[in-house]
């Protein structure tokens, strides 16, 4: 209790506790729809071409002498995550070979154009290291506020479009035919995969956010029946291992970003043991099961 209650009196672990919470809750919602489009590694590539921003927002502010210099680091990454995954979405339309393609061009030249840019402006492969692996003694005040405004946007958007974005997500032609505007909603999803992966930089670090945003809705998808359902269970387990991981940094002298990663996968290997012991969900012969969703598609369309 003593330990709980000197963390909630720094102002620096109460700025990492906001953080935490919301990068907790916003990830996994976006989660869900990459998930379900088969498109888990898509955050791994946002979150290189992320680095690459982070560097020219090094280099930004430091040619405009803007201090400290890492100031601009995260609307830089912000900048670049949504170029490269609104690039990503546009190749994707070509086919399957492009996408993996382009992937992997933003994997590769992401880390290489962030090594480089930061090299040119003037700062070290050591500067990288919290936004590679997250860093909550970098939260800044100004870092917090700029994680709640896209943290809310992000969640209005996702939970409010949710039965559009969960026919996109399910079975891109159903959407089609039901007049829904395809490309613009694949756009959508990866510009908040983007805005997802700026948000839990600063906590996870760009190398493990994706998989605070794919761990959580995989335990998830063993327990529950529905895309609804899904999303709920997925948010409080991400909520639980931020909270949870960023307590345990607070303790022992572990890196945040790999603790919560770990108790997430953790919590997916035990529910996995675990499921036998429940019994196997029933196979639904509905092709789209979350029947509250499909009442709402109808009446948005």
């Amino acid at each position: 209790m003593t330990v709980l209650l000197d963390m909630l009196a720094s102002p620096l672990m109460q700025r990492a506790l906001i953080a935490a919470v919301l990068v907790g809750l916003v990830a996994p919602v976006m989660g869900t729809y990459l998930v379900q489009r088969r498109l888990s590694l898509l955050g791994d590539g946002i979150g290189h071409m992320a680095l690459t921003g982070v560097a020219v927002g090094w280099l930004v502010g430091g040619t405009l002498g803007v201090t400290p210099h890492d100031a601009l680091a995260v609307p830089g990454a912000v900048v670049a995550s949504m170029v490269g995954a609104v690039v990503i979405e546009l190749v994707r339309e070509r086919g399957r070979t492009s996408g993996d393609l382009a992937l992997a061009l933003l994997f590769y030249g992401g880390i290489a154009g962030g090594v480089l840019l930061i090299g040119i402006a003037g700062g070290t492969t050591a500067n990288l290291n919290g936004y590679l692996f997250g860093s909550i003694a970098t939260v800044t005040l100004t870092d917090l506020w700029l994680t709640i405004g896209l943290a809310v946007s992000i969640l209005a958007v996702g939970i409010g479009l949710r039965p559009a974005l969960f026919a996109l997500s399910h079975d891109e032609e159903f959407a089609r035919a039901s007049g829904l505007p395809v490309r613009l909603l694949n756009i959508v999803v990866a510009v908040l995969a983007a805005l997802t992966v700026s948000v839990a930089m600063r906590v996870v670090g760009v190398l493990l956010v994706s998989a605070l945003m794919i761990v959580p809705v995989a335990t998830a998808q063993l327990v529950t029946r529905s895309f609804r359902g899904t999303m709920a269970a997925a948010m409080v387990i991400g909520l639980a291992v931020s909270v949870s991981g960023l307590s345990l940094t607070y303790v022992y002298p572990l890196s945040p970003g790999a603790t919560i990663v770990v108790l997430a996968i953790g919590i997916f290997g035990v529910v996995s043991l675990a499921r036998p012991l429940l019994g196997r969900r029933r196979p639904s012969t509905d092709p789209h099961p979350d029947l509250q969703d499909d009442v709402e598609l109808r009446e948005a369309t």
